[in-house]
């Protein structure tokens, strides 16, 4: 759903200071009638506020849309884009930003050592995961390049290209165009990408998950260097089942425009993203063209030798739900260093000497970018790769980040550019970054003139430093520096935890009957959520049942809804089974319950496609209704029959949940127990590292290597330690605080660890927690 942009809230502070506390009944109701009197004259106070509902499908965020969100709080919506991942709202209302960085901590540190994070879990509703860090996680998330640039480029367009070549010395073997597609000309088909790449990233292919539905074009695999090259282009708008196709664009090689149709999307859109896509609802309301119209044209205007070309290209395919094998995307054809790309505007001036996107324009132009990335294909084709790498793309980028900042000093600029960096942001805003840290010489970061920079000698230091300088400035990276994991180490917690999850997903039921209905048994189980496997136990005197559930929410409802019920003529019990790894599980439930990210969202079971369809019509009854999460097979991309619905409080949630219960709904659902990153990250580790549940015993060999957890340098305690130390230092920040805390990850060449990130505004109503809650 659409966030009220308008959104207020009163100061009822300001009411309590006020109000009295009469004794007799009749002067406590006259009281509050005053008091909600005075209320209502007070001035409407707007307050800053997160919403993370554009997650991507990974509920991944990179680190460069890390910094997106971090250069919009510095300066709103009037001189930066907003982040493309998460609104925020009000941002002008922030007083202060602060980062804390757990430098060698990892996902798998915070859901290994969950109870030990304590508060941390409690206070930040929105979690996501990082991927696996850089060599420099600072200047990642800072937005800061790390090469300087070099010669003196004062003009990007393609008759003063020769002398940027001229004046900077290029290694021409060591750029990673050459090494790519070596020094002499290509044709088409070395262009094009492999099956490989495409599949690397995300490309929709035929007969991969989540690309059923997807209608291939008529591509009979004829591909030679003479094919026709065709320029794709789409704008995406986002409704209530996620971004959805609203223009597409083709254009041939001689440059026309072959076809340029507006799609009227078939779910209802929230937000038209006009300052992308230039669609407005006054120009698509009379639009009946549909998804399958434009695809039935595309399909009959493709050639079968047709290779396709655009910018970023898997994004258009995707909203065009269509698959073609054959494919140039110039994000990729333009090689650059460490995985990152070139923006087609950037490329359009740099290349073709092009203007494009024009910022005073309202949206992009389809047909111009798909043009545009049409014309690039062909410069790459007709001059080759050498020509392209003695261009020295790198060193022009770098030149106009470094031309923007003068801007900004001579006060000339009216807008941050886009590769500008946070500490761009901040000396725009006449404001400078403080870091604290331990590795300061590890960081381009440190060594940033905009950038206040303590070194610390050890985390107490930095803790210690942090309650003093943080209140100084507005902007605040405190890092803290933990010894990482053993890859032996890290192995066998990512196998203990997997195994844990699975154990306690785990339920055996009985005793039965010997002549129970085994079938009606199964079906009454997998009501309860999606089934792993289920296994007629016969070592008893009487028969039992293991079942392995794919979700927490579904073994937890199975063991509330039938342990101690009459099944098929007899009592049963339903409990989990009992091992070293689920001995805490009552505990660790009841924390998970109250984990900020869960406390609004409920597990339903039964969903199908009619649930769907209702859900929407009946919207209305749902107060507070923020996300709708279907879950997809994660092999064969179908949607699951559970979902998770997110409501912005518990109550909405815990309303919505007795009317899904009631005859109407006739659904089995309780509050959700797990984020929803934590399944997709599950789902990625190998699964070598699952087994089927049963009991565990500690051999007399592992009895000292238990005992040295007690140490206090073991990252269980050190989990419980700091964890306490940063949640009493996050009580210490003002309220309207942005804050985040972020486990990097690590990356060696044993292997990597994803990290993760915890996000939420400080707001005037938390309340101190007791120490002994941290």
């Amino acid at each position: 759903m659409e966030p009220e942009q308008g959104e207020t809230e009163r100061r009822p502070k300001r009411v309590r200071k006020r109000r009295q506390a009469p004794s007799e009944l009749g002067g406590a109701a006259e009281a509050m009638r005053a008091g909600w009197q005075r209320a209502a004259r007070l001035p409407l106070v707007k307050k800053p506020r997160l919403s993370t509902i554009l997650f991507t499908e990974n509920c991944e965020v990179t680190h460069d849309q890390l910094c997106e969100l971090l250069k919009y709080a510095i300066l709103g919506k009037s001189s930066v884009p907003k982040p493309s991942w998460c609104q925020l709202f009000h941002q002008n209302y922030l007083n202060n930003v602060v980062i804390f960085v757990l430098q060698g901590m990892s996902q798998l540190h915070f859901y290994k050592f969950y109870l030990e994070f304590g508060y941390l879990r409690k206070a930040f509703r929105h979690k996501f995961r990082l991927p696996s860090p850089s060599s420099d996680f600072l200047a990642e998330i800072t937005g800061l390049q790390k090469k300087e640039a070099t010669g003196d480029l004062s003009t990007t367009s393609t008759e003063s290209l020769p002398s940027v070549s001229s004046n900077v010395s290029v290694n021409l073997q060591n750029d990673p165009i050459i090494q790519k597609y070596g020094s002499k000309k290509v044709g088409v088909t070395k262009c094009l990408l492999t099956k490989e790449e495409m599949e690397k990233f995300q490309f929709p292919l035929q007969g991969f998950p989540d690309c059923e539905d997807f209608v291939p074009t008529k591509c009979n695999g004829s591909v030679t260097d003479s094919s026709p090259l065709f320029g794709l282009d789409c704008e995406m708008c986002l409704t209530s089942k996620g971004r959805e196709l609203t223009r597409v664009a083709l254009v041939a090689e001689g440059g026309g425009c072959v076809m340029d149709e507006l799609v009227k999307p078939d779910n209802k859109i929230l937000d038209y993203l006009t300052s992308f896509s230039g669609i407005t609802k006054q120009s698509l309301d009379p639009v009946t063209t549909k998804l399958k119209d434009v695809q039935k044209k595309l399909k009959a205007l493709l050639p079968a030798s047709a290779v396709l070309v655009g910018h970023s290209l898997d994004l258009d395919l995707k909203a065009l739900r269509m698959v073609h094998p054959y494919v140039i995307d110039t994000s990729l054809l333009y090689v650059r260093e460490q995985g990152r790309r070139f923006k087609l505007k950037f490329l359009a001036k740099a290349i073709l000497g092009k203007d494009i996107q024009n910022p005073n324009r309202l949206g992009h132009d389809a047909t111009e970018d798909a043009r545009t990335a049409l014309e690039l294909a062909q410069y790459f084709l007709k001059y080759g790769p050498k020509k392209v790498a003695e261009l020295n793309l790198e060193a022009i980028v770098n030149r106009q980040e470094l031309q923007a900042a003068d801007q900004e000093l001579s006060g000339t600029a009216g807008t941050q550019q886009p590769n500008a960096s946070v500490l761009d942001c901040l000396h725009s805003a006449g404001q400078k970054l403080l870091l604290l840290t331990r590795e300061a010489e590890t960081s381009k970061l440190s060594s940033s003139g905009n950038c206040q920079t303590v070194t610390c000698l050890s985390n107490k230091e930095v803790l210690e430093q942090a309650r003093v300088e943080m209140p100084l400035f507005p902007f605040s990276i405190v890092q803290f520096s933990f010894e990482r994991l053993s890859p032996a180490l890290a192995e066998e917690m990512n196998q203990r935890l997997i195994i844990k999850w699975t154990e306690m997903s785990t339920v055996y039921a009985g005793p039965f009957s010997k002549t129970c209905n085994v079938a009606a048994v199964k079906t009454l189980f997998k009501s309860f959520g999606p089934v792993h496997s289920i296994a007629l136990i016969l070592e008893t005197h009487q028969p039992h049942f293991r079942v392995q559930y794919e979700v927490l929410e579904a073994a937890q409802l199975a063991i509330e809804s039938l342990n101690g019920a009459v099944v098929e003529g007899g009592r049963i019990q339903v409990q989990r089974p009992v091992t070293e790894l689920t001995l805490d599980c009552d505990t660790l439930l009841n924390e998970l319950e109250e984990d900020a990210e869960n406390r609004g969202a409920i597990y339903l079971s039964g969903v199908s496609e009619a649930f769907r369809e209702h859900l929407l019509q009946q919207s209305s009854l749902f107060v507070g209704l923020e996300a709708v999460i279907l879950p997809k097979d994660f092999k064969t991309g179908k949607q699951r029959s559970y979902c998770f619905l997110k409501f912005k409080t518990f109550c909405s949630a815990q309303s919505a949940l007795k009317i899904f219960r009631s005859n109407e709904w006739k659904l089995k659902g309780r509050h959700a127990l797990t984020p929803r990153h934590f399944y997709t990250w599950l789902q990625s580790l190998p699964p070598e590292s699952r087994r089927s549940p049963g009991l565990q015993l500690e051999s007399p060999s592992l009895e000292q290597q238990a005992l040295q957890i007690l140490n206090m340098d073991h990252p269980k305690i050190t989990a419980w330690r700091w964890g306490r130390k940063i949640g009493k230092l996050y009580h210490s920040l003002g309220p309207g605080t942005l804050c985040l805390i972020l486990l990097p990850g690590t990356k060696s060449t044993h292997g990597s660890l994803p990290g993760l990130g915890l996000m939420g505004i400080k707001s005037e109503e938390e309340r101190v927690i007791p120490d002994t809650c941290l």
